[in-house]
């Protein structure tokens, strides 16, 4: 779901839409090596463009102040949103651990100094996408009627509503009357944080939910975004892969630990046992020592196959992989499955989280790294 904000007063929309100009802006002046800069925020609005308008002044050898706090917030939303890579639904259906980990997580970013009076801000303004919520079934496309209250809250009440199904060329209105909720119908939202570059926000409800946004999502989040829609995942792919931080991803210095696999695409002649599969809650354990390959697939709670591979380096982006059996658990019972062969598979990219590989029949392959 997108969501779009403004720091402008009433009748803007607040939630699934939200829009306008502001003269609230508070502008801040930071000095750096003796050089005064000023109205910040208007600088941070273009974001990340206001670094080549700031290298002009070398001379002075000026740090931009969007830069300056930029780094010293990004060590903390870098973590949030780490954790937040490969979460489906909004964060529907996590653990426990990623829930508390992810709470951790917004409370740092929370304890650093981002926008002052963000809800006055126009940083605040744009679409905003909804990476995260505390209640990830409750959310839905609500307009609302909204006002800025203080330079971290927003007023608002609940105006209409509708659901937009994209085979759908209509809306379908929201059977709520909000005009007879009274004040069941209002809320607030306080904004948390909002970064200096104006792309990432944190937001809490008058309910205690909180919201993780962010407005221009980097490659990783796209191709997870794209997978969540199951929409335009190959061009999602296809832009994240020239962009492979690992040099030799096939080196197990790198590639071992725990992926889980979260999107694949088969290949037309791929093995009877990775069709039969296919969709299933899958991972696969590669050892540090040895490069061993453990495919685990989930049938069923309770039931499980395991298939076991030895794999080698043949090059900087290939292992060679002989499958050596696979076995169906149940409880303490086994029963082996006859399936062997040989092949290969190519690293295409490789980072801290995301592993994009295929096979030597064509098969592609997203896994992300579990802890």
């Amino acid at each position: 779901m997108a969501y779009c904000i403004s720091s402008e007063l009433p009748t803007q929309s607040l939630g699934f839409f939200l829009s306008s100009k502001s003269a609230n802006a508070h502008p801040r002046i930071y000095q750096f090596n003796g050089v005064v800069i000023k109205d910040v925020n208007r600088m941070m609005m273009r974001g990340h463009k206001v670094l080549p308008l700031v290298r002009k002044m070398k001379g002075s050898q000026v740090w931009s102040a969007f830069a300056a706090e930029e780094v010293a917030a990004s060590g903390h939303e870098t973590a949030l949103v780490e954790l937040l890579l490969g979460v489906q639904g909004r964060g529907r259906g996590i653990s426990a651990q990623q829930r508390e980990e992810i709470a951790e997580a917004v409370k740092a970013l929370e304890s650093e100094e981002g926008v002052i009076s963000p809800a006055k801000s126009p940083l605040i303004e744009g679409l905003w996408q909804l990476l995260f919520t505390t209640r990830p079934g409750t959310a839905s496309p609500i307009q609302a009627a909204a006002s800025v209250e203080s330079g971290q809250r927003i007023l608002f009440r609940f105006d209409r509503a509708a659901f937009a199904f994209k085979f759908l060329p209509f809306k379908v209105p929201y059977p709520v009357p909000f005009r007879l909720l009274g004040d069941e119908a209002k809320g607030w939202l306080d904004t948390t944080y909002l970064s200096p570059s104006g792309n990432f926000r944190i937001s809490r409800g008058n309910k205690g939910t909180i919201f993780v946004l962010q407005k221009d999502l980097d490659p990783r989040q796209h191709l997870f975004q794209a997978i969540s829609s199951n929409m335009d995942i190959q061009k999602a792919i296809d832009e994240l892969l020239p962009l492979n931080p690992t040099e030799a991803p096939s080196s197990l210095e790198t590639l071992a630990g725990k992926w889980r696999l979260v999107w694949s695409s088969q290949a037309e002649d791929a093995n009877w046992l990775q069709k039969l599969t296919s969709g299933l809650p899958s991972w696969q354990v590669v050892a540090s020592d040895t490069g061993k390959l453990e495919n685990l697939v989930e049938i069923f709670p309770g039931l499980r196959l395991k298939a076991k591979a030895i794999s080698e380096e043949s090059s900087k982006i290939r292992r060679d992989v002989t499958i050596k059996g696979a076995e169906l658990e149940l409880g303490s019972l086994s029963i082996p499955v006859n399936i062997t062969g040989t092949g290969y598979v190519d690293l295409l990219y490789l980072d801290s989280k995301i592993r994009i590989s295929r096979g030597n029949k064509g098969s592609l392959f997203v896994h992300i790294r579990e802890t």
